[in-house]
This record gives C-alpha cells, structure tokens and sequence, in this order.
C-alpha cells in the first residue's frame, strides 16, 4: 500500500503502533549498518534508503530522476517488508542471504528483493543489518553499472 506522505516521520506517525514499532526497530538496524554514502528519505511511497544523485548522478536508469535505490522498508495492506536491491541480481549475496536467514530458524518469505513478514520476532535483524552491511556504495554502483551493461547485450 503506497504511502502519500512525503517524509519519514509523516509516514512513520501514520502507521498502527504495532507496525511502527516494527519499522523503527529494522530502521535502527539498518542506519547502524548503512554505508554513510547512502542517504535516507521516502521513496516511492516507502522509507528508502539511496545512492543521492551528488554520488551517482545518472540516478535510477527506470526514472533518472531518482536517486538509485538500495533498500527500502514498507507496511503494506498485509504485511511488511524490506526491499533489498544489494541482494537482487547477485547470486552469491542472495544465497548467502537466504542461507544465513534459514540457519537463524526463521521462515523466509521472500520475491526476488523483497522479504515480507508480519511481526518483529518474524526478521532475522542481525542478517539483516550484515546484508547492509556488506555492499558499501561504491560496490553497489559497480554491480548496478554492470548489471545494465549485461542487459543492454
């Protein structure tokens, strides 16, 4: 469910305090872990977190004028979900993703960047926060730059 708000504590007051709490807890997971290069702001109608356009002007080849996006955290009309663009289309950190959730014993309902669950005990925090961790913004422009290289083929 898109959100209208245009900022994070707009959209974050709007939500039931059960669901905000949950947002807050993984937000503060992931600006722990965030590479400072990357900026923090709504979206697409849901907290995201982005390469700004003064470190990669070229922005979101989709929509140049958004900055490329890297994560995003959202309540949505059924559930909640984090979006991680740093693990679509890397094989290896999307194995090792899934992987490393299973083995905390919690279930893994994910899409192809998107991990839907419907309370905090449901999140794997500490993968989490790891997944961000690990793709500081120079490496996620080099991957996106080459993954459009390999689609433009």
């Amino acid at each position: 469910m898109k959100s209208t708000a245009t900022n994070l504590n707009e959209y974050l007051v709007a939500l039931p305090s059960d669901r905000r709490e949950v947002l807050e807890r993984i937000r503060t997971v992931i600006l722990k872990n965030l590479d400072p290069g990357y900026e923090e702001g709504m979206q697409y109608g849901m907290i995201g977190y982005y390469v700004p356009h003064r470190i990669y002007p070229a922005g979101y080849h989709c929509d140049p004028k958004e900055p490329l996006p890297f994560a995003s955290l959202a309540s949505q009309k059924n559930h909640m979900a984090i979006y991680l663009m740093c693990i679509y289309g890397s094989e290896e950190h999307a194995k090792w993703f899934q992987d490393a959730w299973l083995a905390t014993g919690r279930k893994l309902d994910m899409g192809k960047s998107c991990v839907r669950f419907k309370k905090l005990e449901d999140v794997a925090l500490d993968v989490v926060g790891e997944a961000i961790r690990r793709v500081p913004v120079k490496a996620f422009i080099a991957h996106y730059e080459a993954a459009l290289k390999m689609t433009r083929k």
